[in-house]
């Protein structure tokens, strides 16, 4: 999809396990083919494909630039005019991430993000909601429930015992070890 003079807008949203990262480089790698130039960045919390990659759950990864913040994304996007942003982990960026893309896309640069848009007490993790609404496209994806196998629109954090912890950062990162993947009928505990 191209927009007249102006980027569009791509949200990838879901719970954890849903496939987000999967599908934003599988959107780069058919941008690459197309021969455009796309800059790749994730965020530095996220450090399961080592230093410098994106990393998937299933194993895949690419080269990526690993920012802490929104400033450090419009200063690296300074004067650079690549055809599409893939940016991953959004919701680790914050609502002062959704001014620099609006910048970015002002300036005719396409921008495909990723992130969750759900934290793991079923709140609105900004700023995926306010990027969702400004977006030409979102695709919501859903993982699946650890406990049913039903598709799964949320996710939960789990404590070292299994057991769900009632508090804990939402910028906590981690993969199956800490959080599981659940149906609306078993994101609470003891249903």
């Amino acid at each position: 999809m191209r927009c007249a003079d102006a980027g569009c807008l791509h949200v990838i949203a879901g719970p954890m396990f849903a496939g987000k990262t999967e599908e934003l480089l599988r959107r780069v790698h058919r941008a690459q083919l197309a021969g455009l130039h796309v800059e790749v960045v994730g965020h530095r919390l996220d450090d399961r494909g080592g230093a410098g990659r994106l990393s998937t759950h299933a194993g895949r990864s690419s080269p990526a630039r690993m920012l802490a913040d929104a400033a450090q994304l419009r200063e690296t996007m300074a004067g650079a005019r690549p055809d599409l942003l893939a940016l991953d982990e959004a919701q680790f960026f914050g609502p002062a991430l959704v001014p620099v893309l609006e910048e970015l896309l002002e300036r005719g640069i396409d921008v495909v993000v990723a992130g969750l848009c759900v934290t793991y007490e079923g709140e609105p993790f900004a700023p995926l909601p306010a990027l969702m609404a400004s977006a030409e496209e979102v695709v919501k994806l859903t993982a699946v429930c650890t406990v049913c196998g039903a598709d799964a629109a949320f996710h939960v954090r789990l404590v070292q015992d299994g057991a769900e912890a009632l508090r804990a950062t939402a910028e906590q990162v981690g993969g199956a070890e800490s959080y599981q993947a659940r149906c609306r009928g078993h994101r609470v505990a003891d249903r």
